[in-house]
């Protein structure tokens, strides 16, 4: 047990707390594809929030045509009101293309476009993934209730252990090490922000709608990090929060092929180095990547003893691994595509809204891939 404050607002779990807070207001975002269609860790979450009853839950779906369908009974089989936004519709694509709105593909887009359904009817919102098999009822609470203290932002933490093992690989491995080597060089303010979360990937956040429409989001992976420096400009030190979610069991990802953890490193080391950029760090990065992996490598050196003394299983020579395939992320970041915030976009929420609509309800199911 311990008590430590971050530089932001860290929210301990001492007595399993579910505390008051604003749901009647606030939509829940839970980005899906059709691969979560009966998935018991997405049954968990849906009926879950079934029992928190929040004002909506908007599931922006990336999806194939034939797919759809069985994916809408499916959700209006939960007892708690949901929108489902159909992502990669060809009503939405064309509504994007007309509006001059970049047309990538990923989980970040998907939960662009349902900030932008949800910011205009709800006082606040919160993300949530649908991967997570011990999903509580008191996670949306809980992340909500510094924002009923007049914070603007808040992301959860959590312990990524299951089967004995430490998982958590990607931020243990890639991020956490690369920001540590990063401030070392750096006192930036910026990097003072990123490090003070204690698990700066977790698809767990909550905002006020205005922080919602403020928000250039990346469009795949990297939209985590990337939301992390967007909140440091919009709400900085004094308007964060962290909160405590306890354990978290998730599905797990392979290092290698796509979609793969190396992959996914590549979409956040862009992300960072995009929010880096934007504070006019100058980064050296001929040096960087073997500072990286000098740094992870007695990190891994730090989790073996953490886990024996836990008794967890540790596979030391795999970590390393993990650490030479991540350091081939540390590169400059490449173009700049990142989704307009939608304050500043001509895209309307009403017509976007009106185009799902359109892409569900229409004569035949019409898409481009998934």
């Amino acid at each position: 047990m311990e008590y430590v404050q971050e530089r932001i607002a860290t929210v301990h779990d001492f007595t399993n707390p579910v505390p008051s807070a604003p749901t009647d207001s606030t939509a829940v975002v839970v980005p899906m594809t059709h691969r979560e269609y009966g998935v018991p860790a997405a049954e968990r979450v849906l009926s879950t929030l079934a029992r928190v009853d929040p004002a909506t839950v908007v599931v922006p779906l990336r999806a194939p045509p034939d797919r759809v369908d069985s994916f809408r009974e499916w959700l209006d089989g939960f007892d708690v009101d949901t929108e489902l936004l159909w992502c990669n519709s060809e009503p939405v694509e064309s509504l994007l293309a007309r509006s001059g709105v970049p047309t990538d593909r990923g989980k970040g887009r998907d939960v662009w476009l349902a900030l932008g359904v949800a910011a205009p009817d709800h006082e606040y919102i919160t993300v949530h993934d649908a991967d997570a098999t011990t999903y509580s009822a008191a996670h949306v609470p809980r992340l909500l209730a510094p924002l009923a203290h007049e914070y603007s932002f808040s992301k959860g933490y959590y312990a990524r252990i299951e089967d004995e093992r430490l998982y958590g690989r990607l931020f243990r491995l890639f991020v956490a090490p690369l920001i540590r080597v990063l401030s070392d060089r750096h006192q930036a303010p910026v990097l003072r922000y990123l490090d003070s979360f204690r698990y700066a990937l977790a698809g767990e956040f909550a905002m006020t709608a205005e922080l919602a429409r403020s928000i250039r989001a990346q469009p795949s992976w990297g939209l985590e990090i990337g939301t992390l420096g967007e909140a440091f400009d919009y709400c900085g030190f004094e308007g964060t929060a962290q909160v405590d979610l306890g354990f978290h069991e998730h599905d797990h990802r392979a290092v290698g092929g796509e979609t793969g953890l190396a992959d996914m490193a590549d979409h956040v080391g862009n992300a960072l180095f995009r929010v880096l950029d934007d504070h006019g760090l100058d980064v050296e990065y001929g040096s960087l990547p073997s500072a990286y992996r000098r740094t992870a490598n007695r990190l891994v050196k730090q989790y073996a003893l953490d886990a024996s003394m836990n008794g967890l299983e540790f596979d030391a020579p795999a970590e390393r691994e993990q650490v030479e395939a991540y350091g081939a992320a540390v590169t400059p970041p490449g173009e700049d595509e990142r989704l307009p915030a939608w304050k500043d976009v001509s895209l309307s929420p009403a017509d976007l809204e009106r185009a799902a609509v359109r892409a569900l309800d229409g004569p035949s199911l019409t898409s481009g891939e998934d």
